[in-house]
């Protein structure tokens, strides 16, 4: 029996995270789930209480609802994303092995039936996490969704948009959807998928296998390279996006 009293969230004592919970249970609406998100993933931060929530959410995911079961899974891995910061709640991999596993086999399963791309890239990004995949289980779905990523460029440093998707595939160093003015750009070079190592190649290659045409091509241009518009540097996109993670990429 779990003593929230003695567990933390963002907001003080856990105490109140069975209420939270509870209230999903009878009435699992979007603002509900926001609060319980806010209380265990506080812009990325985790707790002690976080983790303790893990069973409740291998519940919710085993569930028949699958929209319910994606909001169990989203939040359990952005919890788990977090496995690797000071949260005081000790070695939560090896404490939640069985969680864990259980986890990763549903989000898995769910991926295959994504309904569209922003809840495919999100699942394949629980994915990540729940293996503990360093650095892309946090960052890959929000670029793949927005179709952007900022980085800074490694010649002069300027903040480089890398832009994917409807508006096009290039590199600018001004946000061309705030601009009112034309904003230099210049274009990407996507990577040759049959060049593609380690978790790039992975990625296209369950994109691909799972039909998901679309994600498989971003990803090209994810792990390709881009020239900085003010300097002319040439570099890995990939690179730059993991340039401040604790581990180099794979």
């Amino acid at each position: 029996m779990t003593d929230w009293s003695r567990l933390s969230h963002a907001y003080g004592s856990a105490e109140d995270i069975p209420a939270r919970l509870d209230r999903i249970t009878a009435d699992p609406t979007s603002e509900r789930w926001n609060d319980l998100w806010s209380a265990l993933c506080h812009q990325g931060s985790v707790y002690s209480a976080s983790f303790a929530a893990l069973p409740w959410l291998v519940g919710v995911a085993s569930t028949d609802d699958r929209a319910q079961a994606v909001d169990a899974l989203n939040l359990a891995g952005a919890i788990m994303a977090g496995a690797d910061q000071p949260h005081g709640a000790g070695d939560v991999r090896a404490k939640h092995s069985a969680e864990v596993a259980t986890l990763l086999s549903l989000a898995n399963e769910h991926l295959r039936t994504a309904a569209d791309r922003s809840e495919y890239v999100y699942l394949l990004e629980n994915v990540l996490s729940f293996e503990g995949v360093v650095g892309w289980s946090e960052d890959l779905a929000w670029g793949l969704t927005n179709e952007e990523y900022e980085i800074s460029c490694p010649g002069c440093a300027v903040g480089l948009f890398i832009v994917l998707g409807e508006r096009g595939f290039f590199s600018a160093s001004g946000d061309c959807a705030l601009s009112d003015d034309d904003v230099e750009t210049q274009p990407l070079l996507p990577a040759d998928p049959i060049g593609l190592t380690g978790i790039g190649r992975r990625l296209h290659d369950v994109a691909l296998a799972d039909g998901q045409e679309e994600v498989a091509n971003m990803l090209t241009y994810v792990f390709g390279d881009a020239t900085c518009p003010d300097c002319e540097a040439h570099f890995s996109v990939a690179a730059q996006i993991s340039a401040d993670w604790p581990a180099t990429l794979g």
